[in-house]
C-alpha cells in the first residue's frame, strides 16, 4: 500500500486553508463587513493557523481517517457560520453558548427561524461541497508524486521532519497573530473596545466577529463560557466637583457611600462605587412632579413596532399616540433574549448583558432602585401581570426580586392558554383579569406585559386569522396580515383597559406608559416595508418602536429626541417626583433637554452602536457616518465611545456582582450603626 508523505502536510494545509478562508470571506460579504482592512489580515492569519492545526492532526493518520476528520471539522465550521448568519438576520444578534439554556424553550421558533433565512446564506456551503469532492475524488490525482511505502523508514523520517516544520511555522503564526491584537497600526481608533480585550473576552459579538471572524469568535465564545474571565479594561472614575447649587438641584449626601467605599475591599465594588458616584446628578426641571401622586400603568407590548400607529386598523392605540406624549425616535434595540432582557432594562434602566439571558441568569439579583421599589417607597400598591407561563422567563422570581408586590402569571389570572407555540392567550383577557386585581382605592403602580402579538406569523392561529378580513383589500403578504391581525387583538385590549379605568373612575388619575419590547421577529424587512413609510433596512429603522406617555385630558405633545427603553424609568421617576438618585440609572430623563446636564439625545444599541441627529456610529465596523454637514472630530467620537463603553461595562458588572444589593445593604448598615450610636449617646 502506498502513502504520500512528502506532500501530505502541504496538501492538507492548502486544501483546508482555501475553503475555511472562503467561508469567512462569504460571511463578511453577506453582512457588509470590509474586505480590505487590518481585521481581514488578522482573519487570514487565523485561517492559516486553523489549516496548519488540522494538517498536524491528520498528518500521522491514515488517508481515510484524516480525510473524514478534516471534512467533519470543516462541516462543523460551515454549519456554525450558516446558523450564526441566520441568527444575525433573524434576531439581529449573534447567539452565544452562554444563552444555550434558552434552547429548550425556543425550539418552537425553528420554523420561523428558517423561514426568515436569506437564501444567500447557503452560499457558505459551496466551499465545503468543493472540499468534499476534492478530498474524495481529486486529491490523489492532483498529488500523485513522492509516495513511500507505509511504515518504511522513509515515511517515518518524513513524518518527523514535516511535524517539526509545522510546529515551527505554527509557533511563528501564533506569535504574529498575537502581535496583531495590540500593534498600533492595526487598531481602529474609533473602535469601542480594544481588540486585545475582546480576544480575552468577546463580550461584544458584533465587534468580535468583525475583528476575528466567525470561527475564532466561536472558539472564544466556548472558552469564555467554560472559563469565564473578568473584564480587563475597567478605568478609574473620579468623583466630579459639586456643581453650582440652584433651586433645581437634587441634593445627595454621599458621606455614607464614601464611608462604605473606604471600608470595601472588593475591587469590583470599589470600581462600581467610584463610577456611580462620579456620574452627574441631573437637576429637576419643568416636568418634575408633573404627574405627582397619579397612578401608573406601564405596558410592554409584545413584538410591537410602528405598524401599530394606524388610525384605520388600530384606532385605540392611534388615539393614545396622538393624544398623549409621543416619541417619534424611540427604539427597542434587540439583544439576546430580547423580551426578558428588555423588560428588565425597562424596570432597572441598566444594559442587559449582550451574550446572556440576563433576566434569567441573574434572576436572584435584587434591585432596590427598580421602578417597583421607587413606588413601594412612595406608598403605592405595586403588581405585575403577564398572560403566559414561566416557559421562557422566570418572572415569578424576577418580578418579586424587582419589588413587585405580587406577580400574576397566566395561571394566577385564570386565563385559558394553550401549550401550542402558535397559540397565545388574548390580551383582552389579560386587561380584564388584571383590572380585577388592581386596588383602585389606593395609589397603584402596575406593570403589564402582553403576548398576543407574538410570532409565529407563517402559520394559521386563532388571533393570526381572526381579523384577516380587515386586510383583504391590501397587497400585504400573509405573514404581515397575520401579524397585523394579532395587533388588532392588542388594540381592542387597550380599548377595554380604558373602559375599565373609566368605569372605576380612575382614568384621569392614571398615567399609561406604552413601549414595544422589540421588532416582530419572524417578519422580513420586505414584509414590514409594505406597511411602513420608511425602509426598515436603512440605518437602525428595524428597531424603531412606539413609545407613548398618556394621561386623559393632557395636551398632546410630540418629542423628537432619540430614546430607548433605558430612559423610561428615570423619566417616569422625575415626572412623578419620586425619591431617586439619577446616578444609579444608566438611562436619562428624556424631558430635560434645556439644562446644563441635558439629555444627550441618542439611541444606544446593544453592541454600543449609536445614532443621533448628527450621524450614526457603527460599532461592528468602527465607522462613523454623518447625515448632514455637521460632524464630530475624531477625539469627540472616541470620547463618546469611551463613555458608552463604560455605561455598558458598568451595567454588566453591576448585574454580575449583584451590586445594588451590596450598596443597599451597606448603606442600611451604616444607617443602623448611626442610629445605635445616637441611642447610646
Amino acid at each position: 500500500m502506498k502513502k504520500n508523505t512528502k506532500n501530505k502536510l502541504f496538501k492538507n494545509y492548502i486544501s483546508f486553508l482555501i475553503p475555511i478562508f472562503s467561508i469567512e470571506v462569504l460571511f463578511r460579504v453577506l453582512f457588509n463587513m470590509p474586505l480590505v482592512d487590518w481585521a481581514m489580515a488578522r482573519l487570514f492569519l487565523s485561517c492559516n493557523i486553523f489549516a496548519l492545526v488540522v494538517s498536524l492532526i491528520v498528518l500521522p493518520l491514515k488517508e481515510k481517517q484524516g480525510r473524514i476528520i478534516s471534512i467533519l471539522l470543516l462541516l462543523i465550521t460551515t454549519i456554525y457560520a450558516i446558523l450564526q448568519a441566520g441568527f444575525k438576520n433573524y434576531l439581529g444578534v449573534y447567539i452565544s453558548f452562554k444563552t444555550s439554556g434558552q434552547l429548550g424553550a425556543v425550539t418552537e421558533y425553528v420554523r420561523d427561524y428558517f423561514d426568515s433565512f436569506n437564501p444567500y446564506f447557503y452560499t457558505m456551503l459551496i466551499p465545503f461541497i468543493l472540499y468534499f469532492f476534492y478530498k474524495f475524488f481529486f486529491e490523489k490525482k492532483i498529488f500523485k508524486t513522492y509516495y513511500f511505502e507505509e511504515g518504511s523508514i522513509f515515511e517515518k523520517k518524513g513524518l518527523k521532519k514535516h511535524t517539526s516544520i509545522a510546529f515551527i511555522l505554527l509557533f511563528f503564526l501564533c506569535f504574529v497573530y498575537y502581535k496583531t491584537l495590540n500593534i498600533s497600526f492595526m487598531q481602529n481608533a474609533l473602535q469601542l473596545e480594544s481588540t486585545k480585550s475582546l480576544f480575552k473576552n468577546p463580550n461584544n459579538p458584533n465587534i468580535s466577529v468583525n475583528q476575528f471572524g466567525i470561527a475564532v469568535f466561536g472558539l472564544l465564545d466556548v472558552k469564555t463560557t467554560l472559563l469565564p474571565v473578568e473584564d480587563q479594561e475597567i478605568r478609574y472614575f473620579e468623583k466630579k466637583n459639586t456643581e453650582e447649587v440652584t433651586d433645581n438641584t437634587r441634593h445627595k449626601n454621599d458621606t455614607k457611600w464614601i464611608e462604605l467605599n473606604n471600608n470595601t475591599t472588593d475591587a469590583n465594588y470599589i470600581t462600581l462605587n467610584n463610577y456611580f458616584m462620579s456620574r452627574e446628578i441631573t437637576p429637576k426641571n419643568e416636568y418634575t412632579g408633573y404627574f405627582k401622586d397619579k397612578n401608573l400603568i406601564v405596558i410592554m407590548m409584545e413584538s410591537v413596532n410602528e405598524v401599530f400607529i394606524n388610525p384605520e386598523y388600530y384606532p385605540t392605540f392611534y388615539k393614545l399616540y396622538n393624544e398623549g406624549w409621543s416619541f417619534t425616535n424611540a427604539y427597542s434595540p434587540r439583544n439576546s433574549c430580547s423580551t426578558g432582557n428588555n423588560e428588565m432594562s425597562g424596570m432597572t434602566s441598566l444594559f442587559s448583558i449582550y451574550r446572556t439571558c440576563t433576566a434569567n441568569d441573574y434572576k436572584d439579583n435584587v434591585y432596590p432602585e427598580s421602578i417597583f421599589n421607587l413606588y413601594n417607597q412612595k406608598g403605592y400598591k405595586t403588581n405585575s401581570f403577564h398572560n403566559y407561563t414561566e416557559h421562557y422567563y422566570y418572572r415569578a422570581t424576577i418580578h418579586q426580586n424587582m419589588g413587585s408586590g405580587t406577580y400574576y402569571g397566566v395561571e394566577d389570572l385564570n386565563i385559558p392558554y394553550s401549550n401550542a407555540y402558535k397559540e397565545w392567550p388574548s390580551d383582552i383577557s389579560l386587561m380584564e383579569e388584571a383590572m380585577k386585581r388592581i386596588d383602585t382605592e389606593h395609589p397603584f403602580m402596575n406593570w403589564i406585559t402582553t403576548v398576543t402579538s407574538h410570532q409565529p406569523y407563517y402559520t394559521s392561529s386563532e388571533y393570526g386569522d381572526k381579523y384577516l378580513n380587515l386586510f383583504e383589500n391590501t397587497n400585504y403578504p400573509i405573514t404581515l396580515k397575520r401579524y397585523m391581525s394579532k395587533l388588532k387583538e392588542l388594540d381592542l385590549a387597550l380599548a377595554h383597559l380604558l373602559e375599565l379605568l373609566e368605569e372605576k373612575k380612575v382614568l384621569e388619575d392614571t398615567v399609561i406608559v406604552l413601549y414595544g419590547d422589540h421588532y416582530p421577529y419572524g417578519l422580513s424587512d420586505s414584509d414590514l416595508n409594505y406597511a411602513l413609510p420608511y425602509n426598515v433596512s436603512e440605518r437602525n429603522n428595524v428597531d424603531k418602536t412606539p413609545f407613548v406617555i398618556y394621561n386623559a385630558g393632557e395636551t398632546p405633545k410630540v418629542f423628537n429626541e432619540y430614546t430607548t427603553y433605558l430612559n423610561i424609568l428615570p423619566t417616569i421617576a422625575n415626572l412623578f417626583d419620586l425619591d431617586y438618585d439619577p446616578r444609579l440609572y444608566i438611562g436619562e430623563d428624556i424631558l430635560a433637554p434645556n439644562y446644563k446636564t441635558s439629555y444627550k439625545n441618542r439611541v444606544i444599541l446593544a453592541d454600543g452602536s449609536w445614532e443621533n441627529e448628527v450621524g450614526r456610529y457603527d460599532a461592528t465596523n468602527g465607522i462613523m457616518t454623518y447625515f448632514g454637514e455637521q460632524d464630530y472630530t475624531e477625539e469627540e467620537v472616541i470620547s463618546y465611545n469611551r463613555e458608552i463603553n463604560d455605561m455598558i461595562k458598568m451595567s454588566n458588572l453591576a448585574i454580575t456582582t449583584n451590586y445594588f444589593k451590596y450598596l443597599s445593604d451597606g448603606l442600611s448598615s451604616s444607617n443602623e450603626n448611626n442610629e445605635t450610636q445616637n441611642d447610646t449617646n
